[in-house]
């Protein structure tokens, strides 16, 4: 690489690290004060010793997230944050040692896995905001963020290897599902775990991506979110003081060639409207689906003309769409095809 193609990466590295934090998540556990021994099957356990009233703040996780504002306006990911039940610090590479800044969670968008968090302060450094739009397989980018959790501003520099990319991610927290994000850029520098909320720059220092995901048992391959995705939730913040997102309120299966043998069905695909549980409704009261007549039982088939399948679902078709868009489906109600208009509506928070 060339001399001045070196000074512009360590320039980037220099001013993006001020501006890159590490999210520290604490929560209050029961407080332990030592272990003791308990048999089992010719063996024995060691079991923590409660101390019974008492709790300590425990550090739980951490990630990475980058200002994007000289007031304190934070991006990171989703799953970094996702608990509300726990507390959100950041550490600044720049200051001193033990100095941390109390973090408030303003937005979550769980769909793209991103978050909107705000720290108290002014004249902070902080990134330019890119267009991912703009941008071409092969060109470098550089990827900074709080590698494993311990190396704070850790810079790595690749190219981007793939756009529109599709991954099934498994997300933090105590959710069972894996996350299904689209429209990723794929690239070889290297998102290590708690990477995840740092910023993918490219040569003119703007943030074009946030890190999300690694893949494991594969090499030099890693995943940013577009920003102009974040972009969108931010202008949204401002406008509406929450993200908003177009919900469709129906709750599904879907379905495939061993789905339909198994229950007798008459399609290999499509979305079949069902309640997952007792107790549960398969068409949210008041929402887009239930004004629009779908019910319990109905096999969506299409969306805007896509055919619903594993690898195309509903979340996906409707992730395109805006509130207030108007989308038609293609329905099989009691073996009988209907078209039926949507209107979505924003999801309730």
């Amino acid at each position: 690489m060339l001399d001045k193609e070196n000074e512009n990466i360590i320039k980037i590295a220099k001013e993006a690290s001020p501006a890159v934090v590490s999210i520290v998540v604490t929560k209050d556990m029961p407080k332990v004060e030592g272990f003791y021994q308990m048999p089992y099957q010719g063996k024995k356990l060691m079991v923590p010793k409660i101390k019974k009233g008492e709790k300590e703040s425990v550090k739980v996780g951490g990630g990475s997230g980058f200002l994007v504002s000289d007031d304190g306006v934070i991006l990171t990911n989703s799953h970094v944050v996702h608990d509300p039940k726990a507390d959100y610090t950041v550490v600044m590479d720049h200051e001193e040692e033990g100095q941390k800044h109390k973090v408030e969670v303003v937005a979550r968008d769980p769909i793209h896995d991103i978050a909107i968090c705000k720290m108290k302060g002014k004249d902070l450094p902080h990134l330019e905001l890119g267009d991912s739009a703009d941008i071409d397989l092969g060109q470098f980018v550089v990827a900074v963020g709080n590698a494993l959790g311990e190396f704070s501003n850790t810079v790595s520099l690749g190219i981007i290897s793939g756009l529109s990319r599709f991954i099934q991610a498994q997300p933090g927290g105590e959710s069972r599902h894996a996350e299904r994000l689209r429209g990723l850029i794929q690239t070889d520098a290297a998102i290590n775990p708690g990477n995840s909320g740092g910023p993918l720059i490219d040569m003119n220092g703007k943030v074009i991506g946030i890190n999300t995901a690694v893949v494991y048992g594969a090499q030099n391959i890693g995943f940013s979110i577009p920003i102009n995705q974040a972009k969108k939730d931010i202008e949204d913040v401002k406008e509406y003081g929450r993200v908003r997102l177009p919900f469709l309120g129906v709750r599904y299966l879907i379905l495939d060639e061993n789905a339909k043998k198994q229950n007798n069905l008459p399609v290999d695909h499509g979305a079949l409207i069902m309640r997952e549980q007792l107790g549960d409704t398969a068409v949210v009261p008041g929402s887009s689906a239930d004004k629009a007549g779908l019910k319990e039982y109905d096999i969506i088939l299409e969306v805007e003309g896509k055919k619903i399948t594993a690898k195309t679902t509903i979340q996906d078709v409707i992730q395109e769409h805006e509130i207030g868009d108007k989308v038609d489906m293609k329905i099989l109600r009691k073996n009988k095809e209907h078209s039926v208009q949507v209107k979505l509506e924003e999801k309730k928070q």
